[in-house]
């Protein structure tokens, strides 16, 4: 099945990956708890040292951005971040970072014009592609596996 976005939200994100650009952008996608379904784009501030090669949300803005879900019952869908020189391929820290198996892990590579847009299951230190899907189809290339 994969994951289902609706393309205004897939458009922020990408938007959000280019307009940090040759940084790391980062974010989540919020929805109605316990439906999996990606209804609220929430860009986050990356603080990572390195925001060339990595990303971290700011510890007091996420527990702000939790704390603000919970409060409109919402659980995080998406967690998403972009790659400026890389592929949309998951890396060992990336991997070793996800902390949700039901969460979807979304990477933006903005180093082409056109950027490659990708989403993993991230369970132990195993990350499995699934297919992106957005109605209608986004102005981004969306993986092999998508539309």
């Amino acid at each position: 099945m994969g994951l289902l976005i609706p393309r205004g939200l897939l458009d922020a994100i990408v938007e959000h990956a280019r307009a940090e650009h040759p940084y790391e952008a980062c974010g989540i996608v919020a929805g109605p708890a316990g439906t999996g379904r990606p209804a609220r784009h929430v860009p986050m501030a990356n603080t990572a040292g390195d925001r060339r090669r990595r990303f971290r949300f700011d510890p007091d803005e996420q527990l702000a951005v939790w704390r603000d879900m919970d409060a409109r019952g919402e659980d995080p869908v998406v967690v998403y971040h972009s790659h400026p020189t890389t592929a949309a391929v998951p890396s060992p820290s990336d991997i070793g970072g996800a902390w949700d198996p039901s969460v979807h892990y979304l990477i933006v590579s903005t180093r082409d014009p056109v950027p490659e847009v990708r989403a993993y299951r991230i369970k132990g230190l195993v990350a499995a592609e699934e297919p992106v899907n957005s109605d209608p189809v986004p102005t981004c290339y969306v993986s092999e596996f998508g539309l």
